[in-house]
């Protein structure tokens, strides 16, 4: 475990407080995009930021608030830099984000391991009666959902309804 400064620790907490320009209700922390901080001298900064998918628009608007902060706070140089490799996982995703995610009409993915490979079906629509675990209604908690479409708003959510309330959601696919 990399052992951080308290000026890398209190840089990593502003870098991860800047909200994702895509799902404003989640921090790039709750995300799990920020992996580091990095102090290269006093008054310059590395970030290291791994997007939710290789070629995320998103990326540049996050690099962007992440300067504006931290210049904000001090900074006069700073750096932010794309890493690809861990790749990140919507295991990353603290249990704060889940819950605000549902909170704000958005089925959180489900959990899976990291090690494992995510399983990617092109295959008929899947309901909460096939799939090993259930997309749940973030309106009234049911897992009688259906899949309406793989895309939604953005390449990471899937477009699913509700069985039981009627209410369509999206669902932030698994990766």
């Amino acid at each position: 475990m990399v052992t951080l400064t308290p000026l890398e620790a209190e840089l990593l907490e502003i870098a991860g407080s800047v909200p994702d320009p895509e799902l404003p209700v989640l921090t790039l922390h709750e995300l799990g995009v920020v992996r580091a901080v990095h102090v290269r001298g006093a008054d310059s900064v590395e970030v290291e930021l791994t997007p939710t998918y290789t070629g995320c628009p998103a990326v540049e608007a996050m690099s962007l608030d992440i300067e504006r902060v931290l210049h904000d706070h001090g900074m006069r140089e700073v750096t932010v830099r794309t890493v690809l490799a861990p790749a990140w996982s919507t295991d990353d995703i603290s249990p704060e984000g889940r819950r605000k995610l549902r909170e704000f009409g958005i089925a959180p993915p489900r959990r899976h391991q990291a090690s494992e490979p995510v399983a990617l079906r092109l295959g008929p629509t899947r309901t909460a009666a096939t799939e090993p675990e259930p997309v749940c209604c973030p309106h009234c908690g049911s897992a009688d959902t259906e899949l309406l479409s793989r895309f939604s708003s953005t390449a990471c959510k899937a477009l699913r309804r509700c069985l039981s309330c009627r209410e369509p959601f999206d669902h932030f696919k698994e990766l």
